[in-house]
């Protein structure tokens, strides 16, 4: 009985990243995972705007601004975090974002960038445009995350815990090369933001009549940040270190946690006390 249920919690050794290759075209899991998450992203933001009164097609014209500024975006923090691995030939490396190196934190500044330039674009309000697009960016994060799971990438610490995944040799931190299983913290990070898309949804359904626009996506990016912060402290990847050991996205996503909680605090307390005033 034990032995099923390990079974059943382990995750199997990932296969080749590769999902096919066609002279120099290759298609990946993690490209397709991306795409994935684009696509069912795309799906729900569009049933969140046609719950809110707009086209739902409005989700799918956004891509044209939001995907491009989002990857540009991603590329920007991630050059900037690791610039010490581009000083000797910055071009064309830095050019190079098919090769892997995507900040999620600079992903969604630029793809919120392309979401104001659509909204402006179409008349329409960027607050409730992004609040309709936070849980579908969330369920999308979730399952893009799983691209690490073929690369074999973004894993934490060494585990013996059931659910630890097997990293080939050439693939493991010169400080654990002996160790065999570690934490998949891109599997943790995925399953946190399916449930920040679940809480989403019910918070913009269960306080829609006290929600400010902005609220849902302020909340995103709180929860977000929050889960990515724990996630952080589990990691052992040498990806944007301040010195030699202090995780700079430890640091980012605590200040955006704390920053994003306080802001949507500070946001009702000043409709608290005006509602009191006013009674």
């Amino acid at each position: 009985m034990s032995q099923t249920l390990l079974a059943l919690f382990s995750l199997p050794s990932p296969p080749s990243p590769i999902i096919f290759e066609v002279g120099p075209i290759a298609l990946s899991y993690h490209g397709l995972s991306i795409a994935l998450g684009i696509a069912v992203g795309t799906w729900l933001t569009g049933r969140e705007l046609a719950r809110r009164g707009y086209d739902g097609a409005l989700a799918l014209g956004s891509l044209f601004f939001v995907v491009p500024l989002g990857i540009v975006g991603g590329r920007l923090y991630h050059v900037a975090t690791e610039y010490h691995r581009y000083t000797r030939n910055p071009f064309p490396k830095v050019l190079e974002a098919y090769e892997g190196g995507l900040g999620i934190y600079g992903a969604i500044a630029g793809g919120f960038l392309g979401l104001l330039l659509f909204s402006w674009y179409r008349a329409i309000s960027p607050l409730t445009f992004a609040d309709a697009a936070a849980p579908g960016l969330a369920l999308g994060q979730a399952i893009g995350r799983w691209g690490n799971y073929f690369n074999q990438e973004l894993f934490g610490r060494p585990s013996d815990l059931p659910w630890a995944i097997y990293i080939a040799p050439q693939k493991r931190p010169a400080q654990f090369a002996d160790a065999t299983s570690f934490h998949p913290t891109f599997l943790y990070e995925a399953m946190w933001d399916v449930l920040v898309c679940l809480v989403l949804l019910w918070v913009a359904r269960r306080f829609s009549e006290r929600l400010k626009a902005g609220d849902v996506f302020i909340l995103y990016v709180g929860l977000y940040s929050g889960g990515r912060f724990c996630v952080e402290t589990l990691r052992v990847d040498q990806a944007f270190l301040i010195g030699d050991s202090v995780r700079g996205n430890l640091l980012v996503s605590g200040a955006l946690t704390l920053g994003f909680a306080l802001l949507l605090l500070l946001r009702h307390s000043r409709s608290s006390r005006i509602r009191s005033v006013s009674g």
